[in-house]
């Protein structure tokens, strides 16, 4: 009884009820593998397409593809050269004894005559055309020559057609030989390769000429088969062309087989076109064509017969794994297989690159991260280690030998020790001097007062050099280390940007092609690149428009109004023939445009100004005015200004942060010489989207904004560039409003007027009482006003700058039409 209670405690073993079933797919596909490597790594396909074309006639009469066929195999495939030749022969055999005896002979012949030579050969591809036709001149005299022991004329006639076959047929099978052998990646064919390929699967199928199944030609079926393939992988061009040449070579194998030209092409016409219907269609296109040929065409043919073989070839091609025909369509140009490998190569390749930059970006960030080493974090224990380190030095000097050491720092430690401390701190801020308070103190506290407060000073000079070195280098490192975090930001930018896929804006495109039209608007393409908002970019073809403004006065109107966005012309390419295109690039309008006015000169009415100004786009949407005073006058300080503003618009136009380039530009300016140079900065970066201005200034005079009767004072405290090692970077935002004017000056303005003692109130006064917004005016207004206050004196360089933020105001208006949501 236990023990069937043990028994049934036990758990049940696994039964069969849950066995996997078979798994076809993975049987299919090992048999697959198992195929492959057996006639195309094992080279058994050779032998078969050796068979064929050892058989295949040309003219009836001529074996022409034995000989460049192996040639090319031994060049090629050098070990799968004596399989393949077995095939040939084989092939031959099934011909007459002869043709075999004569196709040993001329590979024979062949091997003799190039093996020895190949390695002298520059170029073996091209020397072997030229060694096959000489090799079949050869083989084709001697067998014209041995039955009769006389060559006639058809018979010269005749070899050299074979002559000119083999040189041809070389080049071809060199050309398509590594399309069927070669296991590596292809992306497409080339039209050649295309053409080179038919032309060897048209000559392997005219081996099957003769072999018939119950009445029914094989080599029409699968002549057919071959067609449908091509015509439903490539569409009506590929199946059409495929057609033509399969019928050509079976006509010039066979004439009376010359009909099989127009079937073919035919076939491969109409099932490319019907290629939509699938399979069914692309056979149906075959049906047709078969039936129309052997109604209406003059071969005498059976309709029963060719109905027949028509329905066998769809069969076959009903049989072919999809597979296949999707590796095929891979790599036929335009067909939507070979566009996705492309697309997919394309996005291996962006996304390889997107992966080199981030490790890039990431390099410099942990450049920068290294450059931030803890022990520059460090702040009141690594300045009470330097003070011990420059206090043992001192003690070292006065207090070692002395007799009272004892009492000072080992009895009285603490109190030895910050009165030390007091006395240099009292002595760095008085330049060396002690206090007389302190003096006293320390006279009665020391026994040698005088010495220890002489070594002090002595070391005090040492002290503040060394300090004054590790707060350059601090401060050097603190910059580098910003420098390459800001390199690294703008590469980790740009590998997102790589790795933003354009999207598929099919749906838009239709839409806003519908809309156009339907107004009247002939277009020919739309592209849509992208509809973000602010940010859209799209292509548009329409027929020549003569030259009469239809992007601009029409369509940007029209995608205005169906985007709700303004929308202008970037780019406008007008044809140059009536029957050509004309193709327009349409982008987001920024909200606000901005208009800027200057008005300069130079001390004492000179030619070089020492002043230097600015005014551009950095890129997305980004306007940015700037003015540089250089130190002093005349054309130094003209260099240094204007070198100071190209490398900040080039920095800043490279995506990296105003802080960080105001302050690289800093470093180079204070370390590139050892002359002293110094140069303002007065920045004001203004967003065209939403009139944000963000105003940057180092060392400069105030600048004012001017809305209507108020006036509005930007100002920072500030030194120079160049001056300090580490530039304070005072950033002010302020919002803009369209009709402001932002006035920028430089201290020659601002300072210039020699009987004022408040420059701002006087400054603020004169911008209220001027009359007109013009940029231009205000800045010729306020120069000629600063200039007669001193009597028609210039003192120092002048320059203003006066910009308005205005309203981006199309010139046409909206075309009111049907709108659609952009993320339909």
């Amino acid at each position: 009884m236990n023990k069937v209670l043990t028994n049934l405690n036990e758990p049940v073993r696994e039964t069969a009820l849950n066995k996997p079933k078979l798994d076809f797919g993975n049987l299919l596909k090992k048999l697959r593998l198992k195929i492959e490597n057996f006639l195309f790594i094992k080279g058994y396909i050779l032998v078969m397409i050796g068979f064929l074309l050892g058989r295949a006639l040309i003219l009836s009469e001529l074996t022409p593809f034995i000989l460049p066929f192996f040639a090319s195999v031994f060049l090629i495939k050098k070990e799968q050269a004596p399989l393949t030749l077995v095939g040939l022969i084989a092939g031959a055999a099934t011909l007459s004894l002869t043709d075999a005896i004569f196709a040993f002979a001329g590979a024979f012949l062949f091997l003799l005559f190039f093996r020895p030579v190949r390695k002298k050969l520059s170029n073996e591809l091209k020397a072997l055309p030229f060694f096959v036709a000489g090799t079949v001149f050869l083989v084709q005299l001697a067998q014209a020559y041995v039955p009769d022991r006389q060559i006639s004329a058809y018979e010269g006639m005749m070899t050299g057609v074979a002559v000119g076959f083999a040189f041809i047929l070389t080049m071809i099978f060199l050309q398509s030989l590594p399309l069927v052998l070669s296991n590596k990646r292809r992306h497409s064919l080339k039209t050649e390769e295309i053409v080179c390929l038919i032309i060897m699967l048209a000559s392997v199928l005219t081996g099957t000429i003769g072999w018939t199944i119950y009445d029914l030609s094989l080599e029409h079926i699968m002549s057919m088969y071959l067609i449908l393939v091509f015509a439903y992988v490539g569409g009506a061009a590929i199946g059409s062309t495929v057609g033509v040449i399969t019928g050509l070579i079976f006509s010039l194998a066979n004439m009376s087989s010359f009909y099989l030209i127009s079937l073919l092409a035919f076939a491969g016409l109409l099932g490319g076109l019907l290629k939509e219907g699938k399979k069914p269609g692309a056979a149906v296109g075959l049906f047709i064509s078969a039936v129309l040929i052997a109604m209406f065409g003059e071969g005498g043919l059976s309709l029963t017969v060719i109905s027949l073989e028509a329905a066998a070839a769809s069969l076959l091609f009903f049989l072919t794994p999809e597979w296949m025909t999707s590796k095929l369509a891979r790599h036929i140009p335009g067909t939507p297989e070979q566009n996705l490998e492309q697309q997919q190569y394309l996005r291996k390749i962006r996304d390889v690159t997107s992966q080199r930059i981030e490790r890039f970006s990431s390099v410099f960030k942990a450049l920068s991260h290294s450059f931030q080493s803890p022990d520059l974090l460090k702040g009141d224990e690594d300045r009470d280690r330097e003070f011990d380190i420059f206090l043992g030095k001192i003690t070292e000097n006065t207090c070692e030998r002395c007799f009272r050491k004892n009492q000072c720092w080992a009895q009285n430690l603490d109190t030895t020790y910050e009165m030390m401390k007091e006395i240099i701190t009292d002595m760095d801020k008085n330049d060396g001097d002690i206090s007389v308070n302190l003096a006293k103190e320390w006279d009665q506290y020391c026994s040698k007062p005088q010495r220890v407060a002489e070594e002090f000073r002595r070391g005090l000079v040492f002290f503040r050099a060394n300090k004054k070195l590790k707060k350059q280098v601090r401060e050097s490192r603190k910059l580098v280390a910003e420098q390459l975090l800001g390199v690294s930001e703008v590469m980790d930018d740009f590998a997102k940007e790589i790795k933003r896929e354009r999207d598929n804006h099919y749906m838009q495109e239709d839409m806003i092609l519908e809309a156009l039209q339907e107004f009247g608007v002939q277009v020919e393409n739309v592209e849509i690149y992208s509809l973000e908002e602010g940010n859209v970019d799209i292509d548009i073809t329409i027929p020549y428009c003569g030259g009469h403004g239809q992007c601009e006065k029409i369509i940007a109107p029209m995608l205005s109004d169906i985007l709700g966005e303004t929308i202008v012309v970037k780019n406008e390419e007008c044809g140059t023939y009536p029957n050509g295109f004309c193709n327009g690039t349409f982008r987001s309008a920024k909200r606000f445009t901005v208009e800027t006015g200057a008005a300069f000169c130079a001390k004492d009415g000179g030619f070089v100004s020492g002043d230097s100004y600015t005014s551009g786009d950095l890129g997305m949407s980004k306007h940015a005015v700037a003015i540089s005073d250089g130190m002093g006058n005349g054309a130094r300080a003209h260099v240094e200004s204007t070198e100071t503003l190209k490398l900040l618009q080039k920095i800043l136009q490279s995506g990296i942060k105003e802080e960080i380039a105001i302050k690289s530009i800093n470093s180079i300016l204070s370390l590139r010489t050892t002359d002293e140079i110094f140069s303002t900065l007065d920045m004001a970066m203004i967003d065209l989207q939403n009139a944000e201005a963000k105003f940057l200034k180092i060392g400069s005079t105030p600048s004012f904004i001017k809305r209507g009767r108020e006036i509005i004072r930007i100002q920072a405290n500030n030194l120079p560039m160049g001056i300090l090692q580490e530039v304070e970077v005072d950033v002010i935002h302020k919002q803009l409003k369209p009709g402001d004017l932002i006035i920028m000056m430089s201290d020659g303005v601002f300072e210039g007027p020699r009987h004022v003692e408040n420059h701002d109130l006087w400054m603020k006064r004169k911008i209220s009482e001027l009359d007109t917004d013009k940029p231009q005016e205000v800045a010729d207004l306020i120069l000629e006003e600063v200039i007669r206050s001193n009597s028609g004196q210039i003192s120092d360089d002048m320059t203003v700058v006066v910009t308005k933020i205005m309203h981006n105001t199309p010139k046409w208006a909206t075309i009111p039409v049907q709108k659609f949501r952009k993320q339909a």
